[in-house]
């Protein structure tokens, strides 16, 4: 750390395949204010999503290179963009024909108090039969290139999301005192969103996507003593549109109560007196996103969009403290 420089913070929310192309074109616009590389702050937090823009920050990946693996270029010795895909998909496979967690269900049947709703609510879902084996080839490429082996990077804290699916606590790898896990596997753990990809099972216990519970988990930082946090945050919206199509004001349901869990967040961290700065879609990007995130076919127009949309957002910045739209 620089003598006399803030401590900073950088939250990369969850978002699926259509939030990570936003935030890749948010990055370029947040590099842009900052006096150091993002992949230097002195702690980065990633869920599902945000999970891969973290680990490509912490690897030495720069905005620029992220953006340009984003738009189909090949960047030397990482996988293309069309390998995850094959992954990924518009839609899941078929589910097996049981639920996702009876141990958890059963936790939430004898203590409710203690799950939180969504995190109960991903129990009943039926079990995953996707696998991200391409994303786990991804991160290992990158730790390679930073010739960190299988070592988790330097260059500060690196916090991976994840819910352990037996107990329905959320986890932060990487934290101390965080269950032990490589890079790559934590960020599978991270990504596996519960009915779409088998959970990851990490020394015996399986984990899903950090997002069921909280698409930020930015509160974590409430502890974490940091001048500045920046968050992007693909998946709330503090300026909505009003579409008529049915998915889309669905879709625009759960983006409501996503932004009202987030703002309760940023209060938590303010209230230490840490100063947060918050971009989430606004309504030009929430146009282009659709109402299925994990439709790649829409990539291209949502990081565009992205880079034009978050540049004029965090070039204008309005009162401390007030939550940006793109």
């Amino acid at each position: 750390m620089i003598p006399g420089r803030p401590r900073i913070g950088v939250v990369l929310g969850a978002g699926g395949v259509l939030g990570a192309a936003w935030t890749a074109g948010a990055l370029v616009a947040l590099q842009r204010m900052l006096p150091i590389p993002l992949g230097e702050a002195d702690l980065i937090v990633g869920t599902s999503a945000g999970s891969i823009m973290a680990a490509a920050l912490r690897c030495g990946v720069g905005v620029e290179e992220i953006v340009e693996h984003q738009r189909g270029g090949r960047l030397l010795a990482l996988p293309h963009l069309s390998d995850l895909d094959r992954d990924a998909g518009p839609l899941p496979s078929l589910p097996r024909l049981r639920i996702g967690s009876p141990r958890l269900l059963a936790r939430t049947a004898i203590a409710p108090h203690k799950v939180r709703p969504w995190v109960a609510a991903s129990a009943l879902v039926l079990q995953g039969r996707g696998q991200l084996n391409s994303l786990g080839v991804l991160v290992e490429a990158m730790q390679a290139l930073d010739g960190q082996g299988d070592r988790w990077p330097g260059r500060g804290e690196t916090w991976i999301m994840a819910v352990d699916y037996h107990s329905g606590r959320r986890i932060a790898f990487g934290r101390p005192g965080a269950p032990a896990a490589s890079l790559s596997t934590a960020v599978v753990a991270s990504c596996s969103i519960p009915g779409w990809y088998e959970p990851k099972v990490i020394d015996g216990h399986a984990y899903v996507d950090g997002g069921v519970c909280s698409s930020t988990s930015l509160d974590l930082l409430s502890r974490a003593d940091l001048d500045e946090v920046y968050v992007l945050a693909p998946m709330a919206s503090y300026t909505l549109d009003n579409p008529w199509n049915p998915a889309l004001r669905l879709e625009r349901v759960f983006r409501r109560i996503i932004t009202l869990g987030l703002s309760r967040e940023v209060r938590k961290v303010e209230a230490t007196g840490t100063r947060v700065t918050v971009l989430t879609p606004g309504p030009e990007d929430l146009a282009v996103l659709g109402a299925n995130l994990m439709n790649p076919v829409r990539r291209g127009v949502v990081l565009e969009t992205s880079l034009r949309t978050s540049a004029a957002a965090l070039s204008s910045p309005a009162d401390p403290g007030t939550p940006l739209a793109a």
